[in-house]
């Protein structure tokens, strides 16, 4: 909400289930503060970095402290170096609390990274048409990302990608 506060954006979910600004600061300021952001509570978007507004949704979706977290592309209009910042944090928040992510990427580099499961899916209807297990350990990093094992996974989950069009195809 561009008219809102950080604060006042990750509030809205509690404020819609009637808690009051005063009963939500302590829980608001928890997730601004799990994201980077507890120093920014009273900056409005425009005021604000693409990577940071992104963190500012993270965080409005932790207030309700969920079991699943549904996150459909959400880093996919950032650059790289913010995206990989994102993955980093988003992976530290995963082993911190323990969630189960449904992550939805067109990335292969970013599904591999975060994964340890990628499922492959074709178009037209949508369904699934491939499924890899990542087998590697966390935490990730770098030293992941410049693996043999980690362009193996990002070539196997290439190929699959590849098979799933090739399905869809119109001759």
């Amino acid at each position: 909400m561009p008219w809102a506060s950080a604060f006042n954006n990750v509030w809205l979910p509690l404020r819609l289930q009637h808690v009051s600004r005063a009963a939500a600061r302590d829980r608001v300021m928890e997730a601004l503060t799990m994201v980077g952001l507890e120093k920014f509570a009273d900056a409005y978007p425009r005021e604000l970095s693409g990577g940071m507004k992104m963190r500012v949704s993270i965080a409005r979706a932790l207030i309700t402290r969920p079991k699943l977290l549904l996150m459909d592309e959400p880093f996919a209009a950032l650059d790289e170096i913010t995206r990989f910042k994102l993955n980093e944090e988003l992976l530290d928040l995963w082993q911190r609390f323990g969630w189960t992510v449904v992550f939805v990427t067109h990335s292969v580099f970013e599904s591999v990274y975060l994964s340890e499961r990628v499922v492959v899916m074709a178009a037209r209807p949508g369904r699934v048409v491939g499924e890899l297990s990542i087998d590697a350990p966390y935490p990730r990093g770098d030293d992941f990302r410049t693996s043999a094992p980690y362009n193996e996974y990002c070539r196997r989950t290439s190929d699959a990608l590849h098979a799933a069009i090739m399905t869809t195809a119109r001759p």
